[in-house]
């Protein structure tokens, strides 16, 4: 009897090398083949066959299947990516997340297997004993030391439900960790391009405070020579001031926004390269996709998934909490009035034990707790939902942003070209005599707020390409380890 308790025990401890994330069931289920609660199914989800603004029928490829280096092209930008990629705090947040939620798989499944413990004890006790020559009292040693086992069997499933609700957060945490690298590589790619919006900006602000130089002097030399007023002059050094004041402005957003982009990077504020020029920037073909590969692609809609198998799951465990627990517990040791006879001696203590506990009245805990985790699942299917609604509203913003831009930047340059030509023959009309300085002024003032207007313009088009890229769930084919490889290393 007592080589097959050792035997039994052992045997026990051998069933723990099951793995409790890659064997979501395994040899438990094997065992016992019953998980009260229901299965996990997706709730039906109906999409529209094309998204709004969408040219032309759907197609398989999409931009998502493209790597972020391919989407961006620009050298300096990818370098900034891969740094952000490398250092962010966010993104080593999400993965120290994904981490504590990898070990919580391993805590929820722990009771899955036998707690084996162990206990010693030594003491010194003095006792009425009832026998002759001891005057009723006697004093003694005990020393004792045995193994214990304990192990719940999951018949209805609580415990698995449990390890799945808490294996659906470790995969929801690995998706927020996937969202998180995604909205890291647009936040920098939109940031980098409001930095070269900017410089387009301040160069545009540096050529109008020298061509008011310029037309101030001018005037000034008409006023030297009697033929006009003093108050074209006053007139061209207010709008000299005026630029002058734009280009502190502007560095200082500059900048500001530099520091922006060194808090994505994880480094300390420091400036911050560039590439190519705002106007030399260009963007890739931009297919969508299917409506329905966003549920695959978007990491925060897969995401909002793993919460609703997690909510699942708890509903079973909830079921689970109405039915026994039944479990089994071993004891195998030794007692002995001297340490040492604890280890020579053979073991003289164990037993077996079967059990089984259940609720009888609880005042309705069990009840209300099921029913709460059934509105935690109707809540997650709205969620869920609702995050899809979202997904394909974005996609459609970006799309109509796309059609749009185009057709505003085309009117823009031709704007631009034809104040550049006003500004000329305002000047050819000005010095020949036939036109006063106010025609000047007035076609100068126009020309710089118009051509700072063509750079938001192009801005907004490489920021379309961004927020597109984005909504479709960019990079979802990348592993992560190609995610963070630096750009010139492929």
């Amino acid at each position: 009897m007592r080589p097959s308790l050792l035997a039994l025990m052992l045997a026990l401890i051998a069933f723990t090398g099951c793995s409790p994330i890659s064997e979501p069931k395994g040899i438990w289920a094997k065992l016992w083949g019953l998980e009260v609660g229901p299965d996990y199914k997706r709730p039906e989800v109906t999409q529209p066959d094309a998204f709004r603004a969408q040219l032309g029928p759907s197609e398989a490829g999409s931009l998502a299947d493209t790597p972020w280096w391919s989407v961006f092209n620009d050298e300096a930008l990818q370098t900034l990516i891969a740094t952000s990629l490398t250092n962010n705090y966010d993104l080593q947040l999400a993965a120290a997340r994904v981490q504590q939620a990898r070990a919580l798989v391993g805590v929820a499944a722990a009771p899955l297997y036998p707690q084996i413990g162990y206990q010693v004890m030594a003491g010194r006790e003095k006792a009425f004993v009832p026998l002759e020559n001891t005057n009723g009292n006697i004093t003694f040693n005990t020393f004792a030391g045995w193994l214990g086992v304990a192990w719940e069997l999951d018949v209805w499933g609580r415990i698995r439900r449990s390890t799945e609700a808490a294996r659906a957060e470790l995969f929801g945490q690995k998706d927020v960790r996937r969202g998180v690298m995604l909205t890291l590589v647009s936040d920098v790619a939109t940031q980098y391009f409001q930095l070269l919006e900017q410089d387009r900006e301040l160069a545009i602000a540096q050529e109008s405070s020298q061509v008011y130089d310029q037309t101030r002097s001018l005037f000034q030399d008409r006023f030297n020579q009697g033929k006009d007023s003093k108050l074209p002059v006053a007139r061209a050094q207010a709008q000299y001031e005026l630029s002058i004041a734009n280009i502190a402005a502007l560095k200082q957003q500059i900048g500001e926004q530099e520091n922006a982009i060194s808090i994505l990077l994880g480094v300390y504020p420091q400036a911050i390269e560039r590439g190519a020029e705002l106007t030399a920037q260009t963007t890739p073909t931009t297919p969508v996709g299917l409506t329905t590969d966003l549920l695959e692609r978007r990491p925060d809609i897969r995401s909002a998934e793993q919460s609703m198998i997690g909510a699942n799951a708890q509903i079973g465990v909830a079921v689970a909490n109405f039915f026994p627990r039944i479990g089994l517990s071993a004891l195998y040791g030794s007692q002995a009035p001297h340490i040492g006879d604890v280890v020579k001696n053979s073991f003289s203590i164990w037993n077996v034990i079967g059990n089984a506990a259940g609720p009888i009245f609880q005042g309705g805990q069990l009840l209300e707790t099921y029913r709460a985790q059934q509105a935690f699942w109707d809540e997650t299917i709205a969620q869920y939902k609702q995050m899809i609604l979202t997904a394909l509203r974005e996609v459609s913003d970006a799309l109509i942003a796309q059609q749009n831009l185009v057709g505003q930047r085309t009117a823009l340059e031709g704007r631009v070209s034809s104040l550049k030509e006003s500004v000329d023959l305002a000047l050819l009309r000005y010095t020949a005599g036939r036109a006063s300085y106010f025609e000047v002024l007035n076609a100068e003032e126009l020309l710089f707020p118009a051509e700072s207007a063509l750079a938001l313009t192009e801005r907004d088009q490489l920021l379309a390409v961004v927020g597109l890229y984005k909504a479709l769930g960019g990079g979802w084919n990348l592993s992560d380890a190609e995610w963070v490889q630096v750009p010139q290393a492929r």
